[in-house]
């Protein structure tokens, strides 16, 4: 690689391919936006941006995606919101990174980034270090939504509070699939509605056959200052992938997260296929986990290796009658009203919830509920082996989630 400069801009040329860093504020920004090619950075000052960031028929690479971020970290630039328009608008794009933004809605009735409608795409982009905050006319008012087919998206450690709802991927119809999804690293607080919501997909366009699962990972999700009515929906709520045909194999790894308190919902709502494991579930509230029908039917799902304290149902499984698929409820620790209703259950540890458990510290909770529950017994090695093939999954040998420094580290950025 060798350096060069020119126009005043430093251009980094690899294999005949110029990537230019172009240094922008908020009276001429809007002027680089269509000129941006593949491996090129946009660097934003510090201000107030509002005229939005419109991102229409840019394309970057796999390797050299065009990135737009804050030109000093410690100074994000703030998106003010607009009435009419969605902050950032994504229409037929690709490889794009946004990084080290602020989205202030000032609580108008607009979406902070989507993915539009009228869009054929939106593949292979990238979220990370996004503040997005006060979209809370409605619950219809979104931080993150595509309303396209949306393939290869990464969402990382975001900071998503006071909005209608936190991330809306897919459309009310089953139509617009959300894609080999990864999402990490986020909190998401103070919504309306969900948290998170990923719709069920009816068909998958034909780009798109191979196999894709969908990672959800050490995340917080929290309704804790919700309040019950019209507006109640659960804090993740995962619909169900095309039932046959391509993608009909794909489906949610749910690890490593930290679902709080929900006062009329079930902190997770779950059909399909789902692999949920080595998460903490608190809800002094309420319900932790709903499997059941919601457009389609829980179809095969494992749920084990989880820490759950509900002052109401701990892990409700209801499933559609005579169908061929399994939902394994296995090696869970759970304190709640109704620890476990439902589903192929195995080696779980239950009891009553108090709600003095609450005032348990994280690393503290799985260890005392353990204790507590005495005798258990490690797990069988044959079931610990056939666990290890899940990713991310620590290999523990006693139920519950497996609350280690680890752990705690990467869920550092999103804890409260």
């Amino acid at each position: 690689m060798r350096h060069a400069v020119c126009a005043g801009l430093l251009c980094l040329v690899t294999g005949g391919v110029a990537a230019a860093d172009y240094r922008a504020d908020t009276d001429n920004y809007r002027e680089y936006l269509r000129r941006l090619q593949p491996g090129d950075r946009l660097l934003l000052a510090p201000g107030d941006y509002r005229q939005g960031l419109p991102l229409h028929n840019l394309s970057g690479r796999a390797g050299q995606p065009i990135v737009i971020e804050a030109a000093d970290p410690a100074a994000p630039p703030r998106f003010i919101a607009r009435r009419h328009v969605n902050t950032v608008s994504l229409v037929d794009v690709r490889h794009l990174v946004l990084r080290r933004l602020q989205l202030d809605g000032g609580n108008l009735p607009v979406d902070a980034v989507k993915a539009e409608g009228h869009s054929r795409y939106a593949d292979f982009i990238t979220l990370e270090q996004l503040y997005i905050h006060d979209h809370a006319a409605s619950q219809q008012n979104v931080g993150i939504s595509t309303k396209c087919p949306a393939f290869g998206w990464v969402v990382r450690n975001n900071r998503i509070e006071r909005v209608g709802t936190g991330m809306y991927f897919g459309d009310s119809d089953g139509s617009d699939p959300f894609v080999g999804g990864l999402i990490e690293g986020n909190r998401v607080a103070h919504t309306l509605g969900y948290n998170l919501q990923i719709k069920h997909q009816r068909t998958r366009p034909p780009d798109f056959a191979d196999r894709a699962d969908t990672v959800i990972r050490y995340n917080v999700f929290s309704k804790q200052d919700a309040l019950p009515g019209p507006l109640a929906r659960p804090n993740v709520l995962l619909g169900h992938f095309p039932q046959t045909g391509a993608g009909s194999g794909d489906r949610y790894l749910v690890y490593g997260n930290l679902f709080l308190h929900n006062p009329s919902e079930a902190l997770l709502q779950a059909e399909g296929r789902v692999a949920v494991y080595d998460n903490v579930f608190i809800n002094g509230s309420g319900d932790a986990i709903h499997i059941q029908p919601h457009n389609d039917v829980p179809r095969d799902m494992a749920v084990f290796s989880n820490t759950v304290l509900a002052s109401g149902a701990g892990i409700k499984v209801r499933a559609a009658e005579d169908t061929p698929f399994h939902q394994r409820v296995i090696a869970n620790v759970v304190a709640a009203a109704i620890p476990l209703h439902g589903g192929e259950a195995a080696y779980n540890l239950t009891q009553a919830f108090r709600p003095e458990l609450l005032n348990l510290a994280l690393p503290q909770l799985t260890p005392h509920l353990l204790a507590r529950s005495q005798p258990s017994q490690p797990l069988p090695e044959a079931l610990v082996h056939e666990l290890t093939a899940y990713p991310g999954w620590p290999g523990t040998s006693f139920p519950g989630a497996s609350v280690t420094p680890a752990w705690l580290r990467r869920l550092e950025g999103a804890l409260p």
